[in-house]
């Protein structure tokens, strides 16, 4: 590995971006040194299933010829990043919705809104990360390309579902990466990577789903980010957000969040859940997160233990999150059906996804009723605690990295600390956000076993700017620059 490729693997995305507009770094030196980095390390870490590197060289030309023509440049103008490899596509590319094995030659002609919007934003794409297929589970691991690779400890799992993004963030592939999340998917291999894993308010960032854009309501579906610095999270929001007519719920705004990065959080009302009411918690977690609320007072806020009023089992929880996952699903895999690939037919669809597709096709159209009916029930108890607190913070999960199983097979761990929970989503704090559609980020908050541990911070509707401005207190505070194993090492 050259010494530029491990020069510029931690600078912070925003860092780069102001060294390339002030004509100190070259877009195409920087790209090299990703390339190198990526070459380097892939093989350990298994991050990307699919890289471009002939797109980013010529993308990265373009970047610096616009440099010296004194051309405007984006807030993202020449930085390196990359795409999940699920529903998300750039024209060309293969897309394998998760490792689908018949899928391994499918080419996509689409843009998603993701790559749309970093592009105009002058960020360079260079390749695809890691997912499990249809992202149903909250580890990353499929058949077809194995499963990711911990930088913290290589023979432990990332998380899920974005799983090959986290792990590309904090080894230093690249300094931000795409995250989706509709139960926890960027927030969850954040936790478990060191990162900041943002998913923003519904709305705040379109979601553009077809055949079924109601779909990405139920559970409601986030693009989200993953970095290392809360400042990258803003620049990243800021280009991310803004309104796009194919998503009905988008927001017609692109606020300013730049006022955030001060951290001061002084007069704020923080509540804080160890478990949600309901969840398992590993006790070391526990531990790590309850010693980390000192820090929230220690920027001025007032923080207090409280209950939310969830009365539904965890189990119970989880089932509802497994159904409403199925279903929005079961289309993608009736599309392709339609398209010629029988996914049905075979064997390519694990085992717990394929339980609940059947589920879902055979349900009475009460079945949705009563689920949506368990939904408003925890979106009443997040409201009530938002009428009196400004936020609430939890763990983020309630486990430490598991180990990778065979090849496909990894599966989150089946008992938490003496309790049953499901190894698809169960073991995490983070899926019944998404019943719910409040921002949420998880903040690094600490080592456990040297682990990382994530805090989840979750806002009121729409206060995405307070949820950041949190994460950055805890960042001002918070040595977690330093974990990084490469840094370390």
């Amino acid at each position: 590995m050259t010494v530029a490729a491990h020069e510029f693997a931690f600078r912070s995305a925003a860092d780069l971006a102001r060294l390339i507009a002030t004509r100190e770094l070259s877009p195409v030196e920087l790209v090299d040194a990703c390339i190198a980095r990526i070459e380097a390390r892939n093989q350990a870490l298994n991050a990307f299933v699919f890289t471009d590197f002939d797109h980013a060289r010529r993308a990265a030309r373009d970047a610096e010829s616009a440099v010296v023509a004194g051309a405007e440049l984006g807030p993202l103008h020449g930085v390196p990043t990359a795409i999940k490899d699920l529903f998300d596509a750039k024209p060309g590319w293969i897309s394998t919705f998760g490792g689908v094995p018949s899928l391994r030659g499918f080419e996509a002609d689409w843009y998603c809104l993701w790559a749309e919007r970093m592009e105009a934003a002058g960020a360079i794409l260079v390749g695809k990360t890691n997912s499990p297929v249809f992202g149903f589970r909250a580890v990353c691991d499929n058949s077809l390309f194995g499963a990711t690779a911990n930088p913290f400890d290589e023979t432990r799992n990332p998380g899920g579902s974005s799983g090959g993004g986290a792990a590309a963030v904090a080894d230093g592939l690249v300094s931000f990466a795409e995250g989706t999340d509709a139960g926890g998917s960027v927030r969850i291999p954040a936790a478990w990577c060191n990162l900041v894993g943002y998913k923003p308010a519904v709305g705040r960032v379109p979601v553009v789903m077809r055949p079924n854009q109601f779909g990405a309501t139920a559970p409601f579906v986030h693009e989200g980010l993953l970095t290392r610095t809360v400042e990258d999270a803003v620049v990243g929001l800021g280009a991310l957000s803004g309104y796009d007519p194919r998503d009905p719920f988008s927001l017609d705004e692109r606020p300013d969040f730049a006022a955030v990065l001060d951290g001061d959080l002084r007069g704020k009302r923080i509540a804080y859940s160890p478990n949600l009411d309901v969840h398992a918690v590993d006790p070391r977690i526990a531990e790590v997160v309850r010693d980390g609320l000192r820090h929230l007072e220690d920027a001025g806020a007032h923080v207090e233990q409280v209950e939310l009023g969830i009365r539904r089992d965890q189990h119970e929880l989880s089932d509802v999150w497994c159904r409403f996952g199925a279903r929005l699903t079961l289309p993608a895999v009736l599309g392709l059906q339609a398209m010629g690939v029988d996914l049905l037919a075979g064997d390519e669809i694990p085992g717990p996804l394929r339980h609940w597709l059947d589920i879902v096709a055979a349900e009475s159209p009460l079945a949705v009723v009563e689920d949506s009916i368990v939904r408003t029930e925890v979106y009443d108890a997040l409201q009530g605690v938002f009428a009196e607190y400004d936020l609430i913070v939890c763990p983020t999960v309630g486990a430490l990295p598991v180990l990778n199983g065979p090849r496909g097979e990894t599966m989150g761990p089946s008992e938490v600390d003496g309790v049953v929970v499901d190894p698809s989503i169960g073991w995490t704090l983070t899926y019944l956000i998404n019943f719910t559609g409040h921002p949420a980020a998880s903040i690094p908050i600490g080592l456990a076993d040297g682990l990382p541990v994530g805090m989840q911070v979750i806002g009121r509707r729409y206060a995405d700017g307070e949820v950041l401005r949190t994460g950055r207190a805890l960042e001002q505070r918070i040595p977690w620059a330093s974990w990084y194993p490469a840094l370390a090492g």
